[in-house]
């Protein structure tokens, strides 16, 4: 009987284990059925499987994401923004160490141009019947991120058309782990018609049935393991079709399984900060005593004029007694990079004008690092407004000098305040404004 292929594909899972249990199950179920049919079975992920704001991937630095995926019988990833540009250096140099798949990058390098030791370019796997199925993958160029973090991160789609040029001689099918975005697949797609399957993520897509352009056939699972992908190619790899499988409506929930996980990273993260006498109240839509320190902290961290960010932040209060690292990750669990930005006073002055939008506080804001409920009160440390003149730690601020502001890197994607995107900056990284909180309290006592 002829061989079908079977791939199955997740992506930008984003640390969401609720319908883990199931994914899990229902795949070595179907590797199980089709390997017993004589057919083949892939399965792959596309990246952002990691998301330091569960505290199970931050207890483990997002070693158990990769257990997980050793356990559910994975093949090959490629890696997303979150595990490239949330984790250190050194922390994505070991996050691999004890996987049992592959990791198909092509655009990721160190600093001299190496590529990294747990990284392929691309990779070829023969069907038991002798088909030659090729891997090729990139992530999306955050090319300042990775750049602070000591990497070279090249263009993604150069890279894979080199890739793809590299083994089509010697390939019978060529998919492509695309951690790029719709567009950008899209592209690749008109450009590259060698790849026969691109398998996205990033922008968190949907393609129920999957898309075709020219003979490339595109799939895409949408975000946080609400759908498995499932790609069907016939004995003759003629033929090719895309579908998704909803996760909720498998077999084998269990509802208590991500409350574990949660309990096993509070376990690793309980190591104490410091002892708190005064509790803090999470204030969302005024100022609070917690936002002013969050400010002084971000201030000395930087040491900026002034500081801007959003209260929404604080997602908990901060209680009397003693504070954990998992405290501190209840409160701030949003993997944001602090930010210094250099502004003329006239420019800050028209910051501080947009930050009043009436709008904002409300915002239900979902991506760019914030993992809250609602944008909430903008707060500013070390600047005021009186009398339509801008004053810097009580100064009046000269329109023609530059200032240093320490804001939130979400904000320098043009969204809130495109000045942002154009002014000279620097990222603090790899600290996470939570980071920059808990050390600021283990140096000082609150009062």
């Amino acid at each position: 009987m002829a061989e079908t292929i079977h791939i199955y594909h997740t992506n930008d899972l984003h640390s969401h284990f609720g319908n883990w249990p199931s994914i899990h199950a229902f795949l070595a179920e179907r590797k199980r059925w089709h390997e017993e049919m004589g057919d083949f079975c892939l399965i792959l992920d596309i990246g952002d499987h990691v998301d330091r704001s569960h505290p199970y991937t931050e207890g483990t630095a997002g070693k158990g994401n990769v257990e997980l995926l050793n356990e559910a019988g994975y093949d090959a990833v490629t890696i997303g923004n979150n595990e490239g540009i949330t984790l250190s250096k050194e922390e994505l140099d070991d996050l691999y160490k004890d996987a049992n798949f592959d990791i198909i990058l092509s655009n990721l390098l160190a600093e001299n141009g190496d590529r990294p030791d747990w990284a392929k370019p691309h990779k070829i796997i023969r069907t038991s019947e002798g088909k030659r199925i090729g891997l090729v993958g990139a992530t999306a160029e955050f090319t300042p991120f990775y750049e602070r973090l000591g990497w070279k991160v090249t263009a993604a789609r150069e890279s894979i058309l080199q890739s793809v040029e590299q083994i089509k001689a010697d390939t019978d099918f060529i998919v492509c782990l695309s951690h790029l975005g719709i567009r950008e697949d899209e592209l690749l797609a008109e450009s590259c018609p060698e790849i026969d399957l691109i398998l996205g993520a990033h922008t968190h897509h949907i393609f129920h049935d999957g898309k075709m352009i020219g003979n490339v056939l595109l799939g895409a699972a949408g975000k946080f393991g609400a759908y498995l992908g499932h790609v069907i190619i016939d004995e003759d790899l003629k033929k090719k079709k895309a579908y998704l499988i909803e996760t909720e409506k498998l077999d084998n929930p269990d509802e208590s399984y991500d409350q574990k996980l949660r309990e096993n990273g509070k376990d690793l993260m309980r190591d104490a900060v410091f002892y708190n006498d005064a509790a803090l109240k999470a204030e969302w839509f005024k100022e609070s005593e917690m936002a002013q320190l969050f400010g002084k902290a971000m201030i000395e961290f930087s040491g900026a004029d002034c500081a801007l960010f959003n209260a929404g932040l604080f997602m908990e209060d901060m209680p009397l007694g003693e504070i954990t690292r998992y405290d501190f990750h209840r409160m701030l669990p949003h993997p944001i990079n602090p930010c210094m930005i250099e502004l003329t006073g006239a420019e800050l002055k028209e910051i501080y004008l947009q930050s009043m939008n009436s709008e904002w506080p409300q915002l239900e804001l979902k991506g760019l690092g914030f993992r809250g409920a609602v944008f909430g009160k903008m707060i500013r440390t070390g600047m005021d407004m009186d009398n339509h003149q801008l004053y810097i730690n009580n100064k009046l601020a000269d329109s023609n000098r530059v200032y240093r502001l320490i804001t939130l890197d979400m904000f320098t994607f043009g969204y809130f305040f495109p000045e942002f995107k154009r002014s000279p900056k620097t990222y603090f990284m790899p600290e996470f404004i939570r980071d920059v909180f808990s050390d600021y309290f283990s140096r000082n006592t609150v009062q």
